[in-house]
């Protein structure tokens, strides 16, 4: 890998693919953020749901990902020095940490759903309770503090803590790294251009750890939501198959470009050495392909509105009302509950 050390902008080809993905970025951050405000004015009591948190995380990502294309292009052509380090680097990795965080969240989601038949059997409580509720019951205490603190959020169930903490842990892993990208443009035996590589490789095989498990738990999902005949049903089946087909597909390619490719550290980079069009094209592959796609594709299924606070339909009463065709007397079949968890999650969260 060869270190710019020359003054000089980029390409044509280049510089028109980074505006080109930073505009895309940033049409994505602000459909994001304008429809998490959607949300928020048509439901303001509830607080931070699902829905709101995918559209916050989603919108940040893209945003950042719009910073670092633009700040990529002035980099090069001011021969910015820190740029070609440790900056670049942080801007870079910020990002895609949000991006990960966002679809891990999502999977713990899934989780929750495929092991939710089985936690009913030890759960005496409503068979059609909200899956936000039972991924975490807050006790009484815990419900006296948000109303006296009136900050009111979704309950952070096992998994999801989980997933903060490996957020957390990536995140330091990240700063870790651009502490040592940092020291090692001094007089050490520390490359700046290995650490860099090795972060790069690491979260690739994240990635694709990732979008099996989306796969495996996505499967898992569809497979048990065929046994419940309703039209929503079969709505938010194909939601879930897409999501997992296209993260799949979309971890894949760009995992692969970060393996065999410096595109990941372009900035890093003698951008001379790389071919602009065969540049420009896996540019396109790992960030479109790779970034944009699913999040664009996560903000479509989420695009239905949460009912608003002046319809006031209790969440038992539409719960019972996705599984009309079962007697209100007996209780429905475990995937039915769950199918219908399904359904009022993508009512507050759509996934």
């Amino acid at each position: 890998m060869m270190v710019t050390t020359e003054p000089g902008c980029y390409s044509t080809s280049l510089v028109s693919v980074n505006v080109a993905l930073a505009f895309i970025d940033a049409v994505i951050a602000i459909l994001a953020f304008y429809q998490l405000m959607r949300i928020q004015s048509r439901n303001p009591q509830r607080g931070w749901t699902r829905q709101k948190v995918f559209h916050l995380m989603i919108g940040s990502s893209n945003a950042g990902y719009g910073i670092y294309f633009i700040l990529t292009l002035v980099a090069a052509c001011k021969n910015w020095i820190c740029w070609s380090n440790s900056c670049g680097f942080v801007v870079m990795a910020l990002p895609k940490i949000l991006f990960l965080a966002a679809f891990l969240l999502l999977l713990s989601f899934w989780v929750d759903l495929c092991h939710q038949a089985n936690d009913e059997d030890e759960d005496e409580g409503f068979p059609g309770e909200p899956l936000l509720e039972k991924v975490n019951k807050p006790n009484l205490k815990v419900r006296s503090r948000r109303r006296c603190c009136n900050i009111r959020i979704f309950p952070v169930g096992s998994r999801q803590q989980v997933v903060i903490l490996v957020t957390l842990l990536i995140f330091v892993i990240m700063l870790a790294s651009a502490v040592l990208i940092w020291i090692g443009l001094g007089k050490n035996p520390i490359d700046s251009s290995v650490v860099a590589r090795v972060y790069v490789d690491t979260f690739a095989v994240a990635m694709l750890l990732l979008g099996g498990a989306l796969a495996c738990y996505g499967y898992v999902l569809v497979s048990k939501m065929r046994k419940v005949r309703s039209e929503r049903t079969s709505s938010e089946m194909w939601k879930v198959a897409g999501l997992a087909i296209v993260s799949v597909i979309c971890f894949t390619a760009s995992s692969v470009v970060a393996f065999f490719t410096n595109i990941p550290v372009l900035y890093h980079c003698d951008w001379r050495s790389t071919g602009g069009i065969y540049a420009s094209l896996l540019l396109i592959l790992y960030y479109f392909i790779g970034s944009s796609v699913p999040s664009a594709f996560v903000l479509w299924i989420m695009r239905e509105l949460p009912p608003s606070m002046a319809i006031s339909v209790p969440e038992e009463t539409r719960t019972l009302a996705f599984v009309s065709e079962y007697p209100t007397t007996t209780p429905p079949q475990h995937w039915t509950t769950i199918a219908t968890a399904q359904n009022q999650a993508s009512r507050a969260s759509p996934i």
